[in-house]
């Protein structure tokens, strides 16, 4: 197994339950493998499902794109990956990580204080004070039969305003959280794992892509990390 380690910083979303793929057809993950929901295939942008393999009499446990699997709308040619081979390359990915854990988070840090520091959070104090008055200017309107239209799209765009604000605030806390999550995990792992393990997948891991026998593997704390198997 071969692979390279590269430091990328990107915005993080975070990811839910349900995804969709270029079929269009919405997707409900099981729980049970932490890989499940977070396996992807870059042709397609499906998902990659754990299948019970008999090749020739020879079984084993391999992921296949599902929209391999189903063949049904969009025809996938990627290739199936046997889990040991997956799960390797993930031992590898966090292995890579631990062993330069100084550059890792010397990067990390500076790359998160960047990000963090261009978009502070904002306080939405102005925008619940302008639209308390306009709520106060939409009532009297209101009560003398006046048009208040004007009035009544502003306080939509107001709220609209407030919403995204407070949503892009989340999106900064979380990734606060995720950063000090990883870096507690480095300092707290004296030494490399030895093997694969599920927990410690949902700890970290915020995505996996499959391009044929390429993989990106995208930590929570914003590192992603190429491996070839």
């Amino acid at each position: 197994m071969k692979g390279n380690i590269s430091f990328t910083f990107y915005a993080i979303a975070l990811l839910s339950n349900i995804r969709n793929g270029k079929t269009g057809k919405k997707r409900v993950y099981s729980s049970k493998y932490a890989l499940s929901s977070i396996v992807f295939c870059a042709e397609c942008e499906d998902v990659f499902r754990r299948v019970h393999w008999n090749n020739r009499g020879y079984r084993s446990i391999v992921w296949r794109c599902v929209s391999r699997l189903e063949r049904k709308t969009h025809l996938c040619n990627a290739e199936t990956i046997r889990e040991d081979d997956l799960q390797n390359a993930i031992v590898l990915a966090i292995n890579e990580v631990l062993g330069s854990k100084d550059s890792y988070l010397s990067i990390l840090v500076e790359n998160i204080e960047t990000v963090l520091n261009e978009n502070a959070d904002k306080p939405t104090a102005d925008i619940d004070e302008k639209l308390k008055e306009l709520q106060m200017e939409l009532l009297r309107l209101a009560n003398s039969k006046a048009d208040y239209d004007e009035v009544a799209e502003e306080i939509y765009r107001l709220r609209e305003l407030k919403q995204d604000v407070l949503l892009k605030n989340a999106e900064r806390e979380g990734m606060r959280q995720r950063v000090e999550e990883m870096t507690k995990f480095s300092i707290e792992q004296p030494q490399q794992i030895e093997v694969y393990d599920d927990l410690l997948v949902r700890r970290l891991i915020e995505k996996i892509t499959i391009h044929g026998r390429k993989l990106t593997i995208e930590f929570k704390s914003g590192i992603a990390i190429k491996k070839l198997i």
